[in-house]
């Protein structure tokens, strides 16, 4: 059976209630219609435990828009995602309006099926709805003389229509042949378990592919994609007519896919320059416009203050100010104190114009822009001498055959390759986390690390600060001086974390004692925007030895190092379960 964030959001399902509808003359028509429409949000806030997640958020996403969702990891992008589909935990507290068609679909960051569920059951799950869909629009074609009939089966013939359910086997076929799916379809009965990450992810799209719902919220849909992946996910998304809503960090798809941008944390002069959050465009021209906006901030900033700090002066003026000279010096005391109340009365409407100017421009002034979370370690410790990694012959069966591999202290390597390839599973090995079955592997390096595509903590109750101290242990740099996690999230429990910083802190656990080599797989995935530019500036400007498996076209574009391509593997394994980190 499918997962339920892979199932049409609010329906038990099509089946059941074109069943109803067959069954029943008086079923109103709107129970199966599933029609097309808007996602509309309005001045929403979200709230853990009076904690805010969201505060005041305003959208409106109309059928045929693909409007993309940004902002730094834990701004509240997969919050706002589940809260349109309904699915926040019960403890989140949800305030102002949300409105979206019933047939809607979520696709989210984590294994969208149960491990134990078979590919036979999920592909069923998915092609159900349709199949029925079919069979009752030619049920309801055979009773168009009974009241009512003919509404019922005129919306179910546009449901059907609108989700080209009579073509939906041939598309399901056809997307898990183009999604590279073939082999592991043939074996009916295998586990989701057992599939790579990249693989449970083409097989989401695959499920979305075929089911082409009205709305379709996604988020971080390219984690673990391959180039070809990606591509056929854009292709999909612009063919799309329903509303696309979807969290990316992928800068080159954001302008390949994105009709707009929607910036969770748009700055003071909002996303689009005049205080709204929305911009018009793809990433690559949002960054200009952001950094003028953040520009444009900081100066009104300052200038305001400057202001301030004349009026807040004016209001404090005393007689000296306003007329100066000595005291009378023929006796005339009467001039003396008629110019005196003069210079009183001056005094005072000059300090009531202040005050008032003071006043206003209190009420108008903006906020003090924050300082960005800027990382502001390093990735690893000095580069040494010599080799640190040499490979011969190396298998590890169903997963990596790889000829020769060597690596000199210092060194920058990329290692690149569609999905199944072993990307993953060379890092493992090379980290002692994989036993290879054959081949000889010989790592120089005296301090090794690894970041792994979804790394696991043991205790999920525990606070990043507790858990980094733990695993790092003495002399290692201070959690807060690696400017990876904003202090207010450093005592939070790490399972209240985003996705995003959760990354961040194994980051920064596999940094904190400055490795030789450094294993970094995808290391791009889940991080925001700005701290992904930051970490491939970093990793070019290491001392030591760097070995990075990623997917990102953007990272891999200018990547100015050695580059690797791995084409082993069989497509069918997973690339090696993440081990535990602190």
């Amino acid at each position: 059976m499918l997962d339920q964030s892979l199932c049409p959001v609010g329906l038990e399902t099509l089946a059941d209630r074109l069943a109803m509808s067959s069954n029943s003359s008086q079923t109103p028509v709107h129970e199966y219609a599933g029609a097309a429409g808007p996602v509309t949000v309005r001045d929403l806030s979200v709230f853990y435990r009076d904690r805010p997640v969201l505060r005041g958020v305003d959208l409106s996403v109309p059928p045929g828009r693909r409007v993309a969702l940004v902002g730094e990891n834990g701004s509240g992008k997969s919050t706002l995602l589940r809260a349109i589909a309904g699915t926040l935990p019960e403890r989140a507290e949800v305030r102002g309006e949300l409105s979206a068609p019933d047939d809607l679909v979520l696709l989210t960051q984590e294994p969208p099926f149960r491990d134990d569920a078979t590919v036979a059951a999920v592909l069923a799950g998915t092609l159900r709805p349709l199949r029925e869909a079919v069979a009752a629009v030619e049920r309801l074609a055979t009773r168009l003389d009974r009241p009512g009939a003919a509404d019922q089966y005129a919306a179910a013939l546009e449901w059907a229509l609108a989700h080209d359910a009579w073509d939906a086997d041939r598309r399901a076929e056809q997307a898990a042949q183009r999604l590279g799916l073939t082999g592991v379809l043939e074996d009916a009965e295998r586990r989701v378990g057992s599939l790579s990450g990249g693989q449970r992810t083409r097989l989401a799209l695959a499920t979305i592919m075929t089911r082409r719902p009205a709305a379709l919220l996604l988020d971080e849909p390219t984690n673990h994609l391959d180039d070809e992946a990606v591509a056929l996910l854009g292709e999909f998304l612009r063919g799309l007519p329903g509303v696309v809503l979807f969290a990316s960090h992928d800068r080159a798809f954001l302008d390949e896919v994105a009709t707009e941008l929607i910036d969770l944390e748009p700055g003071e002069f909002g996303t689009d320059g005049s205080g709204g959050r929305r911009f018009g465009g793809g990433w690559t021209a949002y960054v200009d416009a952001r950094t003028e906006a953040r520009r444009r901030w900081e100066e009104t900033y300052l200038t305001q203050q400057e202001e301030l700090s004349r009026l807040r002066a004016a209001t404090r003026l005393g007689n000296g100010s306003v007329a100066h000279g000595r005291g009378p010096s023929d006796n005339d005391k009467f001039i003396h104190h008629f110019k005196g109340q003069n210079v009183e009365r001056t005094l005072a409407r000059r300090k009531r114009d202040a005050e008032r100017r003071l006043e206003e421009a209190e009420a108008a002034q903006v906020r003090k822009p924050p300082p960005p979370l800027r990382f502001r370690g390093d990735l690893t410790g000095a580069a040494g001498a010599g080799r640190v990694v040499q490979v011969r012959d190396l298998v590890v069966p169903g997963r990596l055959t790889l000829d020769r591999l060597d690596a000199e202290a210092g060194e920058r390597v990329l290692v690149t390759g569609a999905n199944g390839a072993g990307k993953s599973t060379l890092l493992g090995v090379l980290s002692a986390r994989i036993a290879p079955a054959s081949g000889t592997v010989e790592v120089g390096a005296r301090r090794v690390a690894e970041l792994t595509q979804d790394p696991v903590f043991e205790d999920l109750g525990r606070s990043p600060e507790r858990l980094y101290r733990e695993a790092a242990g003495e002399g290692a740099v201070g959690l807060p001086e690696l400017g990876l996690l904003h202090p207010r999230d450093l005592t939070r429990p790490t399972g209240a974390l985003s996705v995003g910083q959760r990354r961040r802190l194994a980051l920064a656990i596999a940094i904190a004692h400055s490795p030789d080599l450094l294993l970094l797989d995808e290391p791009t995935n889940h991080l925001s925007l700005a701290l992904a530019g930051e970490l491939e500036e970093a990793v070019q400007a290491s001392p030591g030895a760097v070995l990075v498996a990623s997917h990102d076209r953007w990272l891999r574009r200018r990547w100015s190092g050695r580059e690797v391509a791995l084409t082993g593997g069989d497509g069918g394994a997973a690339d090696g379960r993440p081990g535990a980190v602190g």
